[in-house]
C-alpha cells in the first residue's frame, strides 16, 4: 500500500498551494506577539520614591533629605518604600538644624509611603503601576497580573483550536487517518489545481480503501499519550522539554525592562534576535539530527545566561549582548519544538500531542514572571536560575529518539520502532540471487578476523554486502536474514 507521501508526491515541495498554507499560517502568528508582550510596557515599573505632601512644612533642605538612601547593584540610590518619619523632619527643620550636620540620619526613624508615590514620567506616562499604586508590599501584583494573561491565553486555546478548523484547511493526512478520503481528496484536488499540476483521476484505488477502513474505527484520547511506557517516556519529557523552554523564553521575554538602557531598544533588539534564530533553526532542520540541534541551541542559551553572572556590573553592553545571544539560542530551540514534537507522534493523535505539549508551554509562561519577580531580590538570579534548567534540559534533549530522516509515523506501532532504530543502525544489502534491495538490520560487525556478522531480516535470504571499508578490513560472509 502506498502511504500518504507517495500519493502526493505529483503536488509537489512548495508550490503556490504550500506556499498559501504556510502564509496564513505565519500571519496568524503575528497579532500573538503584539498581545502576549504588550504586558511588558502596560505593567512597567517606572521609578518612584514616597511622596512628600506639600502640607509637610519642611525646609527645602529637609524636603531634599526626606528619603533615606539604600544600596542597590554596589550603589546607593533613594529607597522606593521608605522614607524619614515626617513628624520629626518637621521637628527638625522648625529648631532650624540642618541634615548631616545637626542630625545623624541614620537614627533618624523611617516610616512607609503614607502619602502615596512620585513616579518619575521618563519612560511611561501611565501604567497598571503608576495609576494603582502596585509597587512595594504590592510588587507582587504585577507578575500576578501577566500569569493570568497568560491563563487566559491557556483558557482561549481550547476555543481557538475550534475556531481554527474554519480558516484553513484541514491535513488531509489526518482526515485520512480518520477514514474521511472524500475530504482529503477533494482537499487534494483543489492543491493540484493551485499547483497547476494534473492530478490523478483516482487518487485512493478500492483495496487502499479497504486497508485503511480500520484507522476510521480509532478514536484518539488524551491517555493514548500514555500508551506504553515508551511512549510515556517520550510524552513527559515533551512536556517537560516544552515548559521549561517556555520558563526561560518568556522570563526573557518579560525581563527586557529590567536591562540596562532604553527599554524600548532593549525590546526591540530582543525581538529582532528572533528574526536570525528561525532563519538558523530553519536552515539546522534541512539536514541535521533533531535532538542534537535543539539540545545544542539549548546548550548555547542556557550556558551564555550563566555566565552572565561573571560579568561586571558596569559592563552593561557585555550583560545586555549576553542576553540577546541567550534569547537566540532558546529561541531557535522553541521554534524547532513543533516540528519535532509532530515528527515523533503518529497521525492519530499527532495534533492532540501538539496542543498537549503546547498547554505545557503555556504553563511555563504562566510562571516565567515570577522569575522576572526574584530580579528585585537579586538581579542576577533570574539567569541563573533560566540557564540552569536551559542545560538541564537541553541534556534530557540528548534522550529523546532521532527523527530525522524518517517517515511520518501513521501508528503508535510505527512511533514505537523509532526506539529500536535508535539502537539498531540500517544498511542496504543485495540479496545474492537477483539484485532487488532489501533492508537488513546490522546486529553485530566482524573487524578483523575474530568477530563473525549476524544481520536480521524479516524475509529469509541470503544478503551480501555491496561497498567495501578500504580502511578497516571488515570479514563479511553471506549470511542468512
Amino acid at each position: 500500500m502506498r502511504d500518504y507521501d507517495e500519493v502526493t508526491a505529483f503536488l509537489g515541495q512548495w508550490g503556490p498551494f504550500q506556499r498559501l498554507i504556510f502564509f496564513l499560517l505565519s500571519a496568524s502568528i503575528i497579532p500573538n506577539g503584539f498581545n502576549s508582550m504588550s504586558i511588558v510596557f502596560l505593567a512597567g515599573v517606572p521609578e518612584h520614591r514616597c511622596r512628600v505632601p506639600a502640607s509637610a512644612n519642611l525646609s527645602g533642605e529637609w524636603r531634599n533629605h526626606s528619603i533615606p538612601l539604600q544600596a542597590q547593584d554596589g550603589r546607593e540610590v533613594p529607597s522606593k518604600c521608605r522614607r524619614y518619619r515626617l513628624s520629626a523632619l518637621a521637628g527638625f527643620s522648625a529648631q532650624g538644624l540642618l541634615p548631616g550636620r545637626d542630625v545623624n540620619l541614620s537614627q533618624v526613624e523611617q516610616e512607609p509611603c503614607l502619602d502615596g508615590w512620585e513616579y518619575s514620567q521618563d519612560t511611561y506616562l501611565s501604567t497598571i503601576v503608576t495609576e494603582w499604586n502596585i509597587v512595594c508590599d504590592e510588587n507582587w501584583k504585577p507578575p500576578l497580573t501577566t500569569s493570568l494573561f497568560f491563563v487566559g491565553v491557556l483558557m482561549g486555546s481550547f476555543i481557538s483550536g475550534q475556531l481554527s478548523d474554519r480558516v484553513i484547511p484541514e491535513s488531509p493526512r489526518w482526515l485520512i487517518s480518520q477514514g474521511r478520503f472524500r475530504e482529503a481528496e477533494d482537499i487534494i484536488q483543489k492543491a493540484a489545481k493551485m499547483n497547476n499540476v494534473t492530478a490523478p483521476v483516482i487518487l485512493f484505488d478500492p483495496s487502499e480503501l479497504q486497508e485503511l477502513t480500520p484507522l476510521e474505527q480509532q478514536k484518539a484520547y488524551i491517555l493514548d499519550l500514555f500508551r506504553t511506557r515508551h511512549i510515556a517516556i517520550i510524552t513527559i519529557m515533551s512536556l517537560m522539554l516544552w515548559m521549561l523552554v517556555s520558563v526561560s523564553y518568556f522570563g526573557l521575554s518579560l525581563n527586557t525592562p529590567n536591562l540596562h538602557g532604553d527599554v524600548y531598544l532593549n525590546c526591540f533588539l530582543s525581538a529582532a534576535i528572533e528574526v536570525p534564530a528561525y532563519v538558523i533553526a530553519w536552515l539546522l532542520l534541512r539536514n541535521l539530527p533533531r535532538r542534537y540541534i535543539i539540545a545544542g541551541t539549548l546548550f548555547l542559551g542556557g550556558g551564555v545566561l550563566l555566565f552572565i553572572q561573571l560579568v561586571p556590573i558596569e559592563y552593561h553592553f557585555l550583560s545586555i549582548a549576553l542576553v540577546m545571544l541567550g534569547k537566540f539560542g532558546i529561541t531557535s530551540a522553541f521554534s524547532m519544538l513543533y516540528v519535532f514534537t509532530a515528527e515523533l507522534y503518529p497521525t492519530l493523535v499527532r495534533n492532540m500531542a501538539v496542543g498537549a505539549t503546547s498547554m505545557s508551554s503555556r504553563v511555563g509562561s504562566i510562571i516565567a514572571p515570577y522569575f522576572v519577580y526574584l530580579g528585585a531580590y537579586d538581579r542576577i538570579l533570574p539567569y541563573v536560575l533560566m540557564g540552569s534548567l536551559t542545560v538541564l534540559i537541553g541534556i534530557i534533549t540528548l534522550l529523546f529518539p532521532e527523527s530525522l530522516g524518517m517517515a511520518l509515523p501513521e501508528t503508535f506501532e510505527q512511533m514505537q520502532k523509532f526506539q529500536d532504530q535508535k539502537k539498531n543502525k540500517e544498511f542496504h544489502w543485495k540479496t545474492g540471487d537477483s539484485q532487488s534491495s532489501h533492508n537488513c538490520i546490522l546486529t553485530s560487525v566482524t573487524f578483523g578476523k575474530k568477530k563473525s556478522l549476524r544481520l536480521r531480516r524479516n524475509q529469509s535470504t541470503s544478503c551480501q554486502k555491496t561497498t567495501t571499508n578500504k580502511e578497516i578490513p571488515i570479514i563479511i560472509k553471506t549470511a542468512i536474514c
